[in-house]
């Protein structure tokens, strides 16, 4: 009978040791985020138009399964007609020139931990002086874990 007692102790031990090692299934994430410039409100789009000297309103949504991590904004000139769009449609270029005093614009920026869902919305001043012509506006999105969505728009300053 002691015997009985100590195997059904030691068995009873052991479940209880094999059931609190055992690991929850973590989440692997293996979706990029989503930046989504479809709603009225986002600004810019592909060729919009932006004028010197005056603030403009970047606004744009992001998305993930799981959580988001950060995002950068990088605007620069396009004057060697290079591409990164991700656009199907082509916005009206002006001739090849080469730079005098272009815009260039790249900001790094942090979202809330724990977002799967952000709205991002800041000013961006464009100075008086700098040249106009054609642009890149370049929004690279980030999920925490280190998946990168990048969308790329031609934008113009005049």
């Amino acid at each position: 009978m002691n015997f009985l007692k100590h195997i059904l102790t030691s068995s009873t031990f052991l479940a209880f040791l094999l059931f609190c090692s055992c690991e929850e299934e973590v989440e692997i994430d293996t979706e990029y985020p989503e930046i989504d410039i479809a709603f009225d409100e986002a600004f810019p789009k592909q060729c919009s138009s932006i004028n010197r000297g005056e603030t403009f309103i970047f606004k744009a949504r992001f998305t993930d399964n799981i959580q988001l991590g950060g995002y950068s904004v990088d605007i620069h000139h396009n004057f060697d007609h290079h591409t990164h769009s991700t656009e199907v449609n082509d916005c009206d270029m002006e001739a090849v020139k080469a730079p005098d005093n272009p815009f260039l614009f790249i900001q790094n920026y942090a979202i809330p931990e724990g977002q799967n869902e952000y709205v991002a919305e800041m000013e961006i001043e464009v100075p008086e002086n700098v040249d106009s012509g054609d642009y890149h506006f370049m929004i690279l999105l980030t999920d925490a874990e280190g998946w990168q969505t990048i969308k790329g728009l031609s934008i113009k300053i005049n």
